[in-house]
């Protein structure tokens, strides 16, 4: 069976792919979890536990959830995720956003963004990671704020930022909702 493809993955292995998917070096996510490389090498290649503590720093350097490392990957045979089952998350004030890619993917994520009128991402602009993101209009107005700049967006107009960058969506009318799909690469969710 293929490790690398996310089927029948074992949990070493999916931490190596995923710190390999953010350009990480052994020596980067050692450092930052607090563990020697040697352990953190011998945890990838299978060769040794970790305990639960440890399994926590190293999945909060790479942001991943303990359990996506245990979570049954998406099978080749079966590729469709239904949104029926998906669960949105409440976020910001008056805004949800659904994630619509499994957790196994290393390299892209999409989310699904839900905001009431006058909804935002919150009052303050956020950073997450550094990876390439944009962010799609599909229904309704909202203005992207990108390191104090506004831009306005209406139904399939897109913006495309770096993560890192302090940014925040509202939705603009204060009378209709919007919505909004973001696509990152690498994940930061």
């Amino acid at each position: 069976m293929n490790t690398e493809s996310g089927t029948a993955q074992t949990p070493g292995a999916r931490l190596r792919r995923r710190r390999r998917a953010l350009q990480l070096t052994l020596s980067d996510v050692a450092a930052r979890a607090e563990v020697t490389e040697g352990h953190l090498s011998s945890i990838e290649r299978g060769r040794s536990n970790a305990s639960v503590s440890t399994l926590q720093r190293i999945c909060s350097v790479l942001r991943l959830n303990v359990g996506d490392l245990f979570a049954q990957a998406a099978s080749p045979t079966q590729p469709v995720l239904r949104f029926q089952d998906a669960k949105g998350v409440a976020f910001g004030e008056g805004a949800s956003k659904i994630k619509l890619t499994p957790a196994h993917f290393d390299h892209l994520e999409l989310l699904l963004g839900h905001f009431e009128p006058s909804g935002s991402t919150g009052v303050e602009p956020y950073t997450h990671g550094d990876s390439e993101e944009v962010l799609l209009v599909i229904a309704g107005d909202v203005e992207v704020t990108i390191d104090g700049e506004t831009h306005a967006l209406t139904a399939f107009d897109s913006v495309h930022y770096r993560s890192s960058r302090p940014h925040r969506v509202a939705e603009s009318t204060g009378t209709a909702e919007a919505r909004v799909l973001w696509a990152m690469s690498p994940p930061t969710y």
